[in-house]
């Protein structure tokens, strides 16, 4: 590697064109510019300059050194300005949740990006185990999972709450909802329907479903395209858990029947990235947009719960959220 030190100073020679202003303009003698070039000579093994008195002209050779030491310069100054300059409104946010909180999210994103074109946001939808596998491999970033990680593996913060719903075909709503109701219903499977059924039924406090097992029911379809997993339960076909999210952004949901549990289901939501992992600021940026969807949902699920809640206490019967 040559001297970057011999380098500035050959480079300095050829633009002032003259050894002692040279040696005036880096605070050296004259004889130490020329030891400077004599040593660089050497180590490239040609002759850089043919000295006419104290002037000087470029070789061939010395013309190749003298481009390729002001690209080093370049190269320098263009990574010391990547190094300090972290713009909160510019680059790519590498982002995994779960396909229903993907519906609410993406939007948000898009939003984002046009209001900061240059703040690009790449939205994987995929499940807890995938998602914390690719922030340890470092394909994304941060993540959305349901179920606070190992500490010493990831850094995490909640950040909000959202029902589960059970639901079923519109023609359902006036049925007592049972495990044979279910079983006879069928389920739409989806790559989350076991988790969320599985944690349905713990938390429920339904008499007629907390033994259930979300592995024993008959699939009537299955589908990991999150858009369709409402289709065939708005057309009366099969049953599914879903966040309530997932539902909002349906657009036929008055052709569904959500069942209302003895006590609300609510799954929480993380935010995890992986542990020591300093992040650029544009995902402050981004971090701040999810946290405001989030709230604003979270105020809108409350405004529906306590909505139902006085319609059922209307009807001379209070169910404990």
């Amino acid at each position: 590697m040559l001297n970057p030190l011999w380098l500035n100073t050959f480079c300095t020679l050829v633009n002032v064109g003259h050894f002692t202003q040279t040696a005036e303009k880096l605070f050296m003698t004259q004889p130490g510019v020329s030891q400077h070039i004599k040593k660089l000579e050497q180590a490239c093994g040609y002759d850089l300059l043919k000295r006419e008195g104290k002037s000087v002209e470029l070789t061939e050779q010395g013309r190749l050194v003298y481009e390729y030491a002001n690209r080093q310069k370049q190269n320098e100054a263009q990574l010391i300005e990547a190094l300090s300059f972290d713009d909160p409104y510019k680059g790519l946010c590498k982002l995994s949740c779960s396909g229903a909180l993907a519906l609410s999210l993406y939007p948000e994103c898009i939003n984002l990006q046009k209001a900061h074109p240059n703040l690009t946001t790449s939205l994987e939808a995929a499940p807890n185990h995938k998602i914390l596998d690719d922030i340890q491999r470092g394909s994304i970033d941060i993540g959305i999972v349901t179920h606070n990680p190992t500490p010493s593996l990831f850094s995490s913060e909640e950040l909000t709450e959202e029902p589960l719903c059970l639901v079923l075909p519109k023609h359902y709503q006036n049925t007592p909802i049972t495990l044979e109701t279910l079983m006879q219903c069928g389920l739409i499977k989806h790559p989350d329907a076991e988790h969320y059924l599985s944690l349905y039924f713990d938390n429920c406090k339904d008499h007629e479903l907390e033994s259930g097992n979300a592995n024993e029911f008959p699939v009537a379809s299955y589908i990991n395209q999150l858009s369709q997993i409402l289709l065939p339960v708005a057309q009366g076909i099969g049953f599914t858990v879903l966040p309530q999210s997932a539902i909002d952004a349906f657009p036929d949901k008055q052709e569904l029947y959500i069942h209302e549990p003895t006590q609300l289901v609510m799954e929480r939501l993380f935010l995890v990235q992986k542990r020591n992992r300093d992040l650029p600021k544009r995902y402050q940026t981004l971090i701040e947009k999810i946290k405001n969807t989030l709230a604003l949902n979270y105020l809108t699920n409350l405004s529906t719960i306590k909505s139902k809640k006085a319609r059922t206490c209307g009807l001379g019967y209070c169910e404990p959220l």
